[in-house]
């Protein structure tokens, strides 16, 4: 990794961040992160623990004159998504994160960056280190599994944490402060299909779908981007609909909070019909690319021969199942009443898998609202019975429902106000933030959320700001020195 990365400033948490980026810690296999947080503050003479899911916990006291301050919980996850450009050789359980500086960003070459939520992690453990910044009572609390299961959070048992106030450092605005955040739930619908010996005077294709831009399938899903499965379906049903076009196989997108980027299937269609689908299918793409110009501008789809496959799906699962993915909804589902211009609930089709005989849909549902989020789920559950899918929801979260009478809320905005002179935007957010989960069990902590300014998280186009990350760094600095006292 370039020294570049260590020399910008703040290099407290620049230094911090090159640190933890050299560890792979993608969601699911935080092992070599969490003992590397252990060794770190074990290495400082603080109090270091795990609890009984693999969160770690460390305490470090009050600095001299803060004794008589709230003790307070700064919290961030240790795991970050894994996605990487498809011609980008990289193994994200073996390589730490490649990272550069473009101006006024800081990007990886080629993956996600990991930024989300590792500058927030880096930001505490900068603080943990530091003998100069002023502070009260601190417990920092990395979770795991924040990205693809919430799991440190859902499982992190009452009475562990003593703090009165959480800073969670996981929002990607920097002149935001978030109050409150969407639940979600797992929707995984899956069936098994009959495969046949693949038609006499057919010929094979593989069809591509690749370019989008991907991004936080919270976050960003009101912004009209790409859904690759989506996408991948409309030309696979016209096919059907108009050539009688069999499916081999489709791969389509990744993880289930990433909006899908990419999608490549295998099909056949019979040679009578051969020149005839490659015109419908040139219409149809150039239509798809004229409706996606403004915010899918690098959006390819490639229809090339391939070696003809030996079997195909079932007619009738095949058919069943395109209407199915057709009609789940994919989006924006409600726009909150509440909070101007906040998404209520979303679905993102995430992952569709087709290979083998087996067929596994992967969607995940967010809501700030319990009722609307089951709701939409139904609706896709509805949607994949029709074809026969086996239906599962798990994985269920809740949201985090705002306290605008907050007393942590009140001091960041004035202290906000009087740094940048200009109120900050005090909002809920569309995506899983591990606030409402703490509060479960820890229902009187003061909890906020914020963070430095991180563009295309979840995808390998994230980007956290180097101006933001000081203003992030000075923001934190005078919040810890002005704690309420007990």
């Amino acid at each position: 990794m370039s020294q570049e990365i260590r020399n910008l400033e703040p290099k407290a948490l620049w230094n911090k961040f090159a640190d933890l980026n050299a560890v792979p810690r993608p969601s699911k296999k935080e092992e070599r992160v969490i003992e590397f947080m252990k060794n770190f503050g074990n290495s400082l003479g603080l109090e270091t623990f795990e609890d009984e899911i693999r969160n770690v916990i460390i305490r470090k006291p009050a600095t001299v004159g803060m004794e008589n301050r709230k003790p307070i919980v700064l919290q961030g996850h240790l795991d970050m998504v894994h996605q990487k450009n498809s011609d980008t050789v990289f193994d994200f359980d073996k390589q730490g994160i490649d990272m550069y500086v473009d101006g006024d960003w800081v990007r990886a070459r080629g993956t996600t960056l990991g930024a989300d939520n590792g500058l927030g992690v880096a930001m505490i453990m900068a603080i943990l280190e530091s003998k100069t910044i002023k502070h009260p009572a601190i417990e920092a609390l990395f979770t795991i599994d924040e990205e693809t299961g919430m799991t440190g959070a859902l499982n992190l048992k009452g009475g562990i944490l003593k703090g009165e106030i959480l800073l969670n450092m996981d929002t990607e605005e920097d002149d935001e402060i978030d109050i409150g955040c969407a639940g979600g739930i797992d929707v995984t619908a899956t069936r098994e299909y009959h495969e046949e010996e693949t038609p006499e005077d057919s010929v094979g294709y593989t069809i591509t779908v690749k370019g989008l831009n991907g991004g936080h399938s919270g976050m960003d899903i009101h912004k009209g981007l790409g859904n690759a499965n989506k996408i991948m379906n409309r030309l696979l049903f016209d096919a059907f609909e108009n050539f009688g076009l069999q499916v081999s196989e489709i791969n389509g997108g990744s993880l289930r909070n990433a909006i899908p980027r990419e999608s490549v299937a295998k099909v056949i269609v019979a040679g009578m019909y051969d020149e005839a689908y490659i015109f419908d299918m040139q219409e149809i793409i150039n239509d798809i690319k004229t409706e996606y110009k403004t915010t899918e501008p690098n959006l390819t789809i490639e229809i090339v021969k391939c070696d003809l496959p030996k079997k195909v799906m079932d007619l009738g699962v095949q058919e069943g199942i395109l209407r199915s993915i057709y009609a789940a909804h994919n989006g924006v589902y409600r726009m909150s009443a509440d909070m101007e211009d906040l998404v209520e609930t979303s679905n993102n089709v995430a992952r569709v898998i087709i290979k083998d005989g087996e067929i596994s849909i992967s969607c995940l549902t967010r809501s700030s609202v319990e009722t609307s989020k089951f709701d939409l789920a139904n609706a896709l559950r509805s949607a994949f019975e029709l074809c026969g899918c086996e239906v599962n929801l798990a994985g269920s979260y809740p949201g985090w429902t705002p306290n605008v009478k907050s007393e942590i809320l009140d001091l960041l905005v004035k202290i906000y106000e009087k740094q940048n002179n200009e109120k900050p935007k005090v909002v809920a957010c569309h995506a899983g933030l591990e606030c409402g989960i703490l509060g479960t069990n820890y229902p009187d902590m003061d909890m906020i959320s914020f963070g430095p300014t991180i563009q295309g998280a979840h995808s390998p186009d994230e980007r956290a700001s180097i101006a933001s990350s000081q203003k992030f760094w000075k923001f934190v600095l005078e919040i810890l020195e002005n704690i309420p006292v007990k």
